[in-house]
């Protein structure tokens, strides 16, 4: 079997998601730095990636042997847990796939709210995300985290339950990216469950190599990376993927 081609940076949430399933089930894949949003040669506007992934965005899975191509980060990892029968993450009973699948609608507009109003607008500041557009994230974002604080991870170890599944992996690399070692963007003392449920979810095989970009950029509270220095972390995570690639 050829190793599958992921589109993508390490910098991108979603992109760090369906790269820590594929380190966790052992499945050899090949990183092409893809820069979102750019027209150029290797952007995710060029026409040659748009006939891959029509919506322009990363990630994006290519399979060499098919050539099916296949965008969307949830899409992809439930795509790949049933093709590869990888029931541990993703199981087979239609009860709890739902509550995997319900989790995964909810990531978008919910705890997805972690970048549009924490990290984004610390390191994008051409963006120009307006105040009131990050205040309503950051409301939304906290409520979603007392929502699993107060029910998910009231009872149990992870999101869908007492083992890691699609869900931790999917929330983690947006919620975990707020935490003092990386970011430092975010308060998490009102949320005991989500702190222990980070601590956990850091033993989780290839955690470590998934998240290098952001070990490398550090502390953004006061001050944000300029592009050079995203580049180089991008750039030194591609090189920890390979070493860990390697020893698959």
């Amino acid at each position: 079997m050829h190793p599958l081609i992921l589109y993508g940076v390490p910098f991108s949430q979603p992109v760090r998601a369906v790269m820590w399933l594929l380190l966790l089930k052992k499945m050899p894949f090949d990183l092409v730095l893809t820069n979102p949003g750019s027209k150029g040669d290797n952007g995710s506007r060029h026409p040659d990636f748009l006939a891959k992934n029509p919506a322009g965005t990363i990630p994006c899975l290519e399979e060499r042997e098919t050539g099916f191509t296949l965008g969307e980060a949830h899409a992809i990892m439930t795509y790949l847990a049933r093709t590869h029968g990888w029931e541990d993450v993703y199981p087979s009973v239609p009860t709890a796939q739902a509550r995997i699948d319900a989790y995964l609608h909810y990531h978008h507009r919910n705890l997805r709210e972690a970048s549009v109003g924490l990290v984004a607008p610390a390191i994008r500041k051409d963006l120009n995300i307006p105040d009131v557009v990050q205040q309503g994230a950051r409301k939304t974002l906290s409520a979603a985290l007392t929502a699993i604080e107060q029910s998910s991870l009231a009872g149990h170890g992870y999101l869908c339950g007492d083992s890691v599944t699609l869900a931790d992996l999917a929330a983690y690399v947006e919620i975990g990216q707020l935490q003092p070692q990386f970011t430092n963007v975010f308060d998490f003392s009102p949320y005991p469950n989500v702190q222990r449920w980070l601590t956990r979810m850091q033993q989780v095989a290839g955690h470590d190599a998934v998240h290098v970009v952001l070990a490398e950029l550090g502390d953004i509270s006061q001050a944000a990376p300029d592009m050079d220095q995203i580049r180089a972390a991008n750039i030194k995570a591609l090189q920890a993927l390979k070493l860990e690639l390697s020893r698959l």
